[in-house]
């Protein structure tokens, strides 16, 4: 196997037009081809149903109520930011965006999280 290293070494030191010719080489030699296969779309028929619509996979947190502990609240909101302290206390007053284009999983976990604390958010 000492003598893999030493190939790939010589395949790292070749010109392209060397390694188009290996590559063709190799295709005839073993029967393949080099090419990425192509996948061909069939045409719909006709009345078919249309395709559904793709599952969002990114989604805004946005909070809707702080509640009772709204300390609590800025504190899960610092949780999910880089917020210091005063731009969290602010996110949280106004009811703004905690968090913008998450993954599905981590916008649950914040809304999870943001209900634990006392307040209510959505994911949008």
């Amino acid at each position: 196997m000492a003598d893999v290293a030493k190939f790939i070494e010589e395949i790292k030191n070749m010109t392209v037009v060397e390694l188009n010719e290996l590559v063709k080489a190799l295709e005839e030699e073993f029967g393949v081809s080099a090419a990425a296969p192509v996948a061909v779309a069939a045409a719909p028929a006709a009345g078919a149903a249309a395709p559904a619509e793709e599952e969002k996979t990114e989604f805004n947190v946005v909070l809707k109520s702080f509640g009772e502990k709204k300390i609590d609240v800025i504190k899960a909101v610092r949780e999910f930011t880089s917020l210091g302290l005063a731009e969290a206390k602010a996110l949280v007053e106004s009811l703004g965006t905690i968090k913008e284009a998450a993954p599905k999983d981590e916008a649950e976990k914040i809304v999870a999280r943001i209900k634990e604390a006392g307040g209510e958010a959505v994911m949008q």
